[in-house]
């Protein structure tokens, strides 16, 4: 089902919460409890497996042997952990244990501050973005900003790469991606920024180097002027009687081209896709003006979450104001392939090799500060998953 430019705006501004499988069922709207997905052959969206984490998990990671891992951000300071892993029964555990999940400045490289998403390299080792935040906001921990690759077999840290040369005061790294390959190690990451002034951070994983790229572009920034909505309610922020403040955030999903050589990317509040060649980031001799006219403006694609990509270079969106999975094909086409009133706040998607497509209901729309200080989530989280024809990039 392909989306035209006007049904895009017209979305953004209605907050559809889903997509009906024509206009008569849209006229009458679906039963209770029904699934709602447009018309595909690989089918819509079913239950993975659900996660009855202490917190918001924003980020998603299985590794090739069915063990899953969910990260939930330090949003605030009563975060126990912020990396878990999951049990068959849904439990929710500390990761690697629970002493390495208790914030301490005094051992920045050893301690999980705020954790917003981790990965698997293609040797099934575990990579987590640590954004250095024990509280959700401020200036990040000095030292607490890192990489930190994880042995799974022995269930320890096995490295961790700084990024204190990449981030700023008002920093808040939200993505990553490691690519691992040919030679070479390299891992990308998207820094939305505290106050919507976004960037993204690429690193050497071979030498530790981190150059930070397109701060102040307009691509990576929170575009002004939009309103995100989901579950039919604009998502808005009030600190004591002041006015409601729309959330802001800039540079936040990235994928890469199954080649590595292209970052796809996208602020959280922004309807447009972005990329850039990956080698333009790295080089050192590279300018930030070079950079910057290196970025290619793909088009309109909603407002979304995440990004992935598969082995035909598609890009996944997680559409979170339909509460659906959209795909961009290299041609530019955007589809809606599923919608479910169940993905609440579509956040990161996950491949497994048997070409099951996974996807985050992190509910970050019903945190406390974005309703008055009351909490609507309802745990247990679920993760969603449906199929599809093609391998992992």
């Amino acid at each position: 089902m392909p989306l035209a430019r006007r049904d895009l705006l017209a979305a953004g501004l209605t907050g559809a919460a889903t997509l009906s499988l024509g206009r008569e069922a849209e006229a009458a709207g679906p039963p209770a409890g029904a699934t709602v997905a447009t018309r595909r052959s690989a089918g819509g969206l079913e239950l993975a497996f659900t996660a009855n984490a202490p917190s918001t998990p924003t980020g998603l990671a299985i590794a090739r042997n069915g063990r899953r891992f969910v990260m939930m951000p330090r949003f605030d300071a009563k975060v126990p952990y912020t990396l878990g892993e999951v049990m068959p029964d849904g439990a929710v555990r500390p990761y690697p244990d629970l002493a390495t999940n208790q914030p301490d400045p005094e051992q920045p490289q050893a301690r999980l501050f705020h954790v917003p998403n981790g990965v698997f390299d293609r040797d099934d080792t575990l990579w987590c973005l640590d954004a250095g935040l024990p509280d959700g906001s401020g200036p990040p921990v000095k030292g607490g900003a890192k990489l930190v690759q994880i042995d799974l077999s022995e269930n320890r840290i096995r490295r961790v790469v700084p990024l204190e040369a990449g981030i700023t005061p008002t920093s808040s790294l939200n993505d990553l991606r490691v690519d691992i390959r040919d030679g070479h190690a390299r891992a990308y990451v998207t820094d939305q920024g505290q106050d919507g002034e976004g960037a993204i951070l690429a690193v050497d994983l071979a030498s530790g180097r981190v150059v930070r790229r397109l701060a102040g572009h307009a691509s990576t920034k929170s575009q002004k002027g939009l309103l995100k909505i989901v579950e039919d309610r604009p998502v808005v922020q009030r600190k004591g009687e002041g006015p409601a403040r729309p959330v802001q955030g800039g540079a936040n999903g990235i994928a890469l081209s199954p080649d590595g050589r292209r970052l796809y990317y996208a602020p959280l509040i922004g309807r447009r896709l972005y990329a850039v060649d990956t080698a333009t980031l790295l080089d050192p001799e590279a300018s930030d003006a070079a950079v910057a006219a290196g970025v290619a403006d793909l088009g309109e694609k909603g407002m979304t979450g995440g990004l992935t990509t598969d082995s035909k270079d598609r890009v996944y969106l997680a559409m979170q104001e339909f509460n659906a999975v959209g795909r961009r094909d290299p041609d530019g086409t955007v589809t809606i392939l599923a919608s479910d009133p169940r993905l609440i706040w579509a956040d990161t998607f996950w491949i497994t090799p048997d070409r099951w497509l996974h996807i985050s209901a992190a509910q970050v729309n019903r945190r406390p500060e974005y309703n008055g200080g009351q909490d609507l989530q309802a745990p247990p989280y679920i993760v969603l998953r449906m199929r599809i024809d093609a391998d992992p990039a």
